[in-house]
């Protein structure tokens, strides 16, 4: 198995594994329109030993009250069925954000699983003034420092582009 930087070669791949991973086409059309108007920051892929895309992580650019203060958001994240409960979710999360801290972002925010994030250093947004326009996902919507400054004095509306408002 390795994880690395996706390729224009592993869209097809990255599409299959979505469509397959979440039941139906919108994460797979999410991805695709992100990309399509340069819109991923980041993403990385998982392959097995045949170049197969068994797993995907991207990051995309979000807004804190309209400004740009070099924060992403995490999503989708998928792992093939049959490598599940492998750690192979977290290794790609984790490659990513060391990446993106690498390269001097300072946040990362999520909608996913506590329980989860949590493990990988993701904390409540909430509890840090942030929010989300969904306000029924409250509870789910984490963020990770990436610059040990990086929450002090934001509070406020994080927004995703408009491509996720079409989930």
């Amino acid at each position: 198995m390795l994880i690395r930087v996706e390729i224009p070669i592993d869209a097809p791949g990255i599409d299959a594994l979505l469509r397959r991973s979440f039941g139906g086409e919108g994460e797979a059309r999410l991805v695709h329109d992100l990309r399509e108007d340069g819109l991923i920051t980041l993403g990385f892929v998982a392959t097995d030993d045949e170049g197969q895309v068994i797993g995907y992580v991207a990051f995309s650019p979000v807004t804190v009250e309209g400004e740009e203060l070099q924060w992403v958001g995490l999503a989708p994240l998928a792992v093939d069925e049959q490598y599940r409960g492998q750690g192979l979710a977290r290794q790609l999360v984790y490659e990513g954000l060391d990446s993106l801290n690498e390269f001097g972002y300072a946040a990362a925010v999520t909608l996913g699983d506590p329980a989860f994030y949590s493990r990988l250093g993701f904390e409540n947004a909430a509890q840090h003034g942030l929010h989300c326009r969904w306000p029924e996902t409250e509870a789910a919507f984490l963020v990770h420092r990436l610059a040990d400054d990086a929450l002090n004095g934001v509070r406020g509306l994080v927004e995703y582009s408009e491509h996720f408002n079409r989930l």
